[in-house]
Order: structure tokens, then C-alpha cells, then sequence
């Protein structure tokens, strides 16, 4: 009977660790690209780069990190929001939407300058600068400005479980949510291009199980295993930032700030944004159309030149995908 329990015991434990996500990584590795991150780097690029600059992109929250003993001085999201931005504007239409000015650290960059012309004129002599030497700096025509505006905590709570003489199981969940805002303002005139706004859910997932029972006399078996899930805040705010970056470029496109140099390659891009924004169609259904895009530009390239098949095979499509291309074959409402 003993040994019976123990391997109901051990059978929960292989149960509830057997798909624990645990990594033993030695080697520092290069994450991999988000969805949203994937999106924005196929944008079709415009006829220009567009000059922008960011001075700073803040946590405008003021939140602490809440702890089971109480509140920490440690921030309750990442303060490197500002690199995230810039790194989203450079991945945007693989580094050719934009030209980013370095301003965040501009004391840093100026008193470099100033080096650099205190030493030329003390070792060769110069009382002028000399422009090939050390050019103009560059100038935006746009300013970005705005920041996490939210994170808002066990916004949706819950969890089940069952126990049946002694065996049982449980799972928990929580969804936290960050917001992001982000606005393009006109560096000659002062006035707000346009400004968007986006969230991303933070999802964490607790599974256990356990076992309690007599199993004889004076003979107790306690068994107990679970695992934790928690989706990184860094990584949820990234993808919050790379959408925000993502509708800034339509909202510009469909205002005529800035447009496609091939409106035929964007106008796909910006039907799924509106369709998206308008609530016509989920963010997973416009997920899928792109993907569905990208299997057939992958597919359209291994007919033209079968030597560069590189691409992994194309997986089923989802029933998202097959629901929603009724819809884009119809065209915008």
C-alpha cells in the first residue's frame, strides 16, 4: 500500500515538473525577435528616412516594486524604457524609417566635442573648427515625447483546484497590465503630430499538486511539487513599446505626416492597423494575416530561386487566420 502511494506521489511530482520551462544556460544568448518586433521590421520603408530625436521616455507610474513583506525602493518596471524606444526605431523597416539623433546624453556627446577641439587647437594649432574634423551635428524635424503612463496590478485573478482523499492539484493566475504612451511632435512649429497608446498583459501561472494521506498506521506520506511561470516585465514592456512604435508609423501614414515609398507594399500593413483599431479584427487575427503574408513572400522567393529555401516550413494555419480572410479579401468596410 506504501509503495502504491509513494508512486501516485512520484507520478504527481513528474506531472506537475515534467513542463516546468527550466533552462540551464551557461552561455549568454541573443533573444529572439517578438511578434510585434517582427511586424515592425517589415514595414515597407518611406521615401525618406524621417530626422527624430528622444530626449526621454520615462516611468511617469512612480510605483515600487511590491514585495510580500511590504513595499522595496526598487522600481516596479525597468528604467531603460528610453533604449528600448531608440532600439525600436532603428528595427523599423529594418533601420530605414528613421535616423535617430543622440539626445538623451547630449551633455555627454557635447563635452566630447569640446575635447576634441580643445586638443586640436593645443597640438595643431587651430583657431578655427575644422568642419571635416568635426561636422555639424545633426538636427531632428521630430520630437518623440511620453512614457509608461501604467502598470496596474492583478487586474484579473483566479485560479482552480481538486482534492480527492488526500491527492490533489491546484493552479493559480494573474495578469498584470503596463501601458505605454508615445507622441510625435513638430520640432518647427511646436504642434502635436500625433500621439498613440498601447498595453501589453503581464501573465504569470502557478501549477501545483500534492499529497497528503495515511497510508498506515503511524505512516503519513507528503508529497508535493509545482512550478511558477512569470512572464518577464522587460519583456512585456518591449513588445508594449515596439507596438506603440508600429501604430505611431500608421497614425503618420494615414494623417499624410510621412507615407510609403511603395503605397502598394503599406497598404496592406495599414488596413490591418485600422481594421485592428477599429476593433474589426483581434490582435491575434492581425497577427496571423501577417504571418500569412510572410509564408507567401517566403513561398515566393523559394519559386523564384530554390537555392534559398532557408526558411523553415510553413506551419498549419491557425483557425484566426482562416476567419479572418474572408475579411481581407472583401477590403476595408
Amino acid at each position: 500500500m506504501a509503495v502504491r502511494y509513494a508512486l501516485l506521489a512520484c507520478l504527481l511530482m513528474t506531472t506537475a515538473c515534467g513542463h516546468a520551462p527550466v533552462e540551464r544556460k551557461t552561455l549568454p544568448v541573443i533573444p529572439e525577435k517578438t511578434a510585434a518586433g517582427r511586424t515592425l521590421q517589415e514595414l515597407p520603408p518611406p521615401p525618406r528616412p524621417v530626422a527624430i530625436a528622444v530626449y526621454g521616455f520615462t516611468d511617469q507610474t512612480g510605483q515600487f516594486k511590491p514585495t510580500e513583506s511590504g513595499q522595496t525602493l526598487s522600481r516596479a518596471v525597468t528604467q531603460g524604457a528610453a533604449s528600448m524606444l531608440v532600439k525600436s526605431l532603428s528595427d523599423a523597416g529594418q533601420r530605414r524609417w528613421f535616423t535617430i539623433v543622440e539626445r538623451e546624453q547630449l551633455k555627454n556627446l557635447l563635452q566630447e566635442r569640446q575635447i576634441i577641439r580643445e586638443m586640436r587647437e593645443r597640438y595643431l594649432g587651430e583657431r578655427e573648427v575644422n568642419a571635416e574634423a568635426l561636422p555639424a551635428l545633426l538636427f531632428a524635424g521630430v520630437l518623440l515625447e511620453g512614457g509608461i503612463v501604467g502598470y496596474d496590478t492583478n487586474t484579473v485573478t483566479g485560479g482552480m483546484g481538486a482534492r480527492f482523499l488526500g491527492v490533489g492539484a491546484s493552479t493559480e493566475y494573474r495578469q498584470d497590465t503596463v501601458t505605454v504612451y508615445l507622441r510625435a511632435v513638430s520640432v518647427r512649429t511646436g504642434e502635436v503630430l500625433t500621439s498613440v497608446q498601447t498595453s501589453k498583459s503581464i501573465v504569470s501561472i502557478a501549477v501545483g499538486a500534492n499529497a497528503f494521506r495515511y497510508v498506515s498506521f503511524k505512516e503519513i506520506l507528503e508529497a508535493e511539487a509545482g512550478f511558477t511561470t512569470n512572464e518577464p516585465d522587460q519583456l512585456a514592456l518591449q513588445q508594449a513599446i515596439e507596438k506603440a512604435v508600429y501604430a505611431l508609423v500608421m497614425e503618420g501614414v494615414e494623417l499624410k505626416i510621412w507615407n510609403f515609398a511603395d503605397r502598394v507594399a503599406g497598404w496592406p500593413h495599414l488596413w490591418r492597423y485600422t481594421q485592428e483599431r477599429d476593433g474589426v479584427l483581434s490582435a491575434k487575427q492581425a497577427e496571423a494575416l501577417t504571418n500569412h503574408d510572410r509564408r507567401q513572400r517566403v513561398r515566393a522567393v523559394r519559386e523564384r530561386d530554390p537555392s534559398r529555401s532557408q526558411a523553415s516550413p510553413p506551419a498549419a494555419t491557425p483557425r484566426a487566420e482562416t476567419e479572418s480572410s474572408s475579411k481581407r479579401a472583401r477590403g476595408p468596410a
